[in-house]
Protein backbone atom coordinates (compact mmCIF):
# COMPACT_ATOMS: atom_id res chain seq x y z
CA UNK A 1 0.00 0.00 0.00
CA UNK A 2 1.18 3.40 -1.10
CA UNK A 3 1.20 5.98 1.02
CA UNK A 4 1.10 9.85 -0.59
CA UNK A 5 3.90 11.10 1.80
CA UNK A 6 5.92 8.57 1.13
CA UNK A 7 8.66 9.78 -1.37
CA UNK A 8 9.43 6.59 -3.56
CA UNK A 9 12.55 8.42 -5.11
CA UNK A 10 14.35 8.87 -1.80
CA UNK A 11 17.26 7.05 -3.16
CA UNK A 12 17.41 8.56 -6.78
CA UNK A 13 17.97 11.58 -5.25
CA UNK A 14 20.33 10.96 -1.85
CA UNK A 15 23.93 11.00 -4.21
CA UNK A 16 26.85 12.19 -3.14
CA UNK A 17 27.31 15.97 -2.82
CA UNK A 18 30.17 18.29 -2.44
CA UNK A 19 29.42 21.67 -0.85
CA UNK A 20 30.83 23.29 2.16
CA UNK A 21 29.25 25.76 4.36
CA UNK A 22 29.54 29.71 4.58
CA UNK A 23 28.14 30.91 7.80
CA UNK A 24 28.76 34.69 9.05
CA UNK A 25 27.94 36.45 5.47
CA UNK A 26 26.98 39.84 5.13
CA UNK A 27 23.60 40.43 4.36
CA UNK A 28 24.39 42.37 0.82
CA UNK A 29 25.95 38.99 -0.59
CA UNK A 30 24.03 37.13 -3.53
CA UNK A 31 24.44 34.13 -4.90
CA UNK A 32 26.51 35.72 -7.73
CA UNK A 33 28.86 36.99 -5.28
CA UNK A 34 29.24 34.14 -3.24
CA UNK A 35 30.44 32.12 -6.45
CA UNK A 36 33.07 35.19 -7.47
CA UNK A 37 35.02 34.52 -4.28
CA UNK A 38 34.67 30.84 -4.31
CA UNK A 39 35.58 30.34 -8.16
CA UNK A 40 39.19 29.70 -7.60
CA UNK A 41 38.11 26.40 -6.50
CA UNK A 42 36.13 25.55 -8.81
CA UNK A 43 33.08 26.10 -7.69
CA UNK A 44 29.97 25.18 -9.83
CA UNK A 45 27.25 26.86 -8.30
CA UNK A 46 26.29 28.61 -4.50
CA UNK A 47 22.87 29.38 -2.88
CA UNK A 48 21.66 31.87 -0.32
CA UNK A 49 19.47 31.09 2.74
CA UNK A 50 16.74 33.66 2.12
CA UNK A 51 14.21 34.43 5.38
CA UNK A 52 10.50 34.34 3.60
CA UNK A 53 9.07 36.54 5.69
CA UNK A 54 11.80 39.58 5.17
CA UNK A 55 13.24 38.20 1.90
CA UNK A 56 16.32 39.16 3.69
CA UNK A 57 19.53 37.22 3.60
CA UNK A 58 19.70 34.66 6.71
CA UNK A 59 23.75 35.06 6.82
CA UNK A 60 24.71 31.88 5.10
CA UNK A 61 24.78 29.57 2.09
CA UNK A 62 25.97 26.71 0.41
CA UNK A 63 28.64 26.48 -2.63
CA UNK A 64 28.36 23.63 -4.53
CA UNK A 65 31.73 21.81 -6.08
CA UNK A 66 32.82 18.91 -8.38
CA UNK A 67 34.80 16.60 -5.97
CA UNK A 68 35.91 16.35 -3.00
CA UNK A 69 39.79 17.70 -3.51
CA UNK A 70 37.81 21.32 -4.81
CA UNK A 71 35.52 20.84 -1.40
CA UNK A 72 38.65 20.66 0.90
CA UNK A 73 40.70 23.51 -0.86
CA UNK A 74 37.74 25.81 -0.44
CA UNK A 75 37.64 24.88 3.57
CA UNK A 76 41.53 25.35 3.92
CA UNK A 77 41.42 29.02 1.61
CA UNK A 78 38.29 30.33 2.77
CA UNK A 79 37.57 29.63 6.73
CA UNK A 80 37.88 33.01 8.43
CA UNK A 81 38.45 34.94 5.33
CA UNK A 82 37.16 38.40 5.02
CA UNK A 83 33.62 38.72 2.59
CA UNK A 84 32.37 42.03 2.85
CA UNK A 85 33.96 43.09 6.18
CA UNK A 86 33.00 39.68 8.03
CA UNK A 87 35.48 36.26 8.31
CA UNK A 88 33.78 33.79 7.51
CA UNK A 89 32.65 30.58 8.46
CA UNK A 90 33.19 27.60 5.73
CA UNK A 91 32.96 24.12 6.60
CA UNK A 92 31.61 20.72 5.07
CA UNK A 93 27.93 20.75 4.59
CA UNK A 94 26.10 18.26 6.54
CA UNK A 95 23.84 16.30 4.87
CA UNK A 96 19.81 17.64 5.96
CA UNK A 97 18.14 15.07 7.33
CA UNK A 98 14.88 13.67 5.85
CA UNK A 99 11.70 15.46 6.23
CA UNK A 100 8.35 13.90 6.06
CA UNK A 101 5.65 15.18 4.09
CA UNK A 102 2.23 14.87 5.59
Amino acid sequence: MAAPWWDSDYKDRSSLEYRCFVGNLPYSVDEQTLMDYFADYGAISAEIAWDRETGRSRGFGFVNFEDDESVNAAIQGMNGQDIGGRKVTVQEAQPRSRRWRA
